[in-house]
């Protein structure tokens, strides 16, 4: 039966994606994109930061969109936690240095033990191209104008991204959502970070109405 052939040739396909994905897992330098992922700090410390006394939840800090982590991805999946010799690792005066775009030293040296070490970058190197990432969007400056917390449809914040970095598309970023509350902004670039398409484990929109406070 014609359609028996269709279904195994759609299984071995699969089993084909999947041993190539297991073959390269976890090998520095050995990715497809990466996803900058830019956190609404005022949603984390509702939901959790100011639970922990979070010194970056402090409003002397004027935290608005705040860089979560920069990760490398595979089309389908993503490498996380790879080998990579000490000599490489951030000192921790290198990872204070990122305070001020992630607002915290501890996540910069996290995020660079998960997924800067699947870069194949040094630990410094990691740090410099997370920070020409997040220099290379422009964050919606209105959202640093809301003068009382709302309640607005998440495809309202993506629309919002878009005006302000018209080379853009739709298919480039995802809004997440998270407890009812804005959570990322995540947006897909090439390794030269230039903007591309995401892959589809990424372009996960939220599409619920969710709550986002203002900068603090």
């Amino acid at each position: 039966m014609r359609w028996i052939g269709v279904l195994l040739g759609c299984a071995l396909a699969m089993s084909v994606l999947g041993t190539g994905n297991a073959a390269r897992a976890n090998t520095p330098g050995d990715f497809d994109y990466y996803v900058m992922a830019l956190s609404w700090q005022p949603s984390w410390c509702a939901r959790e930061g100011d639970a922990r006394d979070a010194d970056s939840c402090d409003a002397r800090h004027d935290h608005g969109w705040v860089l979560h982590g920069l990760w490398p991805q595979y089309e389908d999946g993503w490498p996380e936690f790879c080998e990579v010799p000490r000599l490489q690792d951030p000192s921790r005066a290198d990872s204070a240095q990122m305070v001020d775009i992630m607002g915290s030293g501890g996540l910069a040296w996290y995020q660079w033990r998960k997924h800067g070490r699947c870069t194949g970058l040094s630990g410094v190197e990691y740090y410099r191209t997370s920070r020409d990432a997040y220099d290379s969007v422009t964050r919606p400056p209105v959202f640093r104008q809301l003068p009382r917390s709302l309640e607005i449809p998440a495809r309202v914040v993506e629309e919002a991204w878009l005006e302000a970095n018209p080379e853009l598309s739709a298919d480039q970023i995802t809004i997440t959502c998270r407890d009812g509350y804005v959570a990322e902004a995540r947006i897909c670039l090439t390794k030269d970070l230039e903007p591309r398409r995401c892959g589809r484990d990424v372009i996960r929109d939220c599409t619920a109405t969710v709550r986002m406070d203002p900068v603090r």
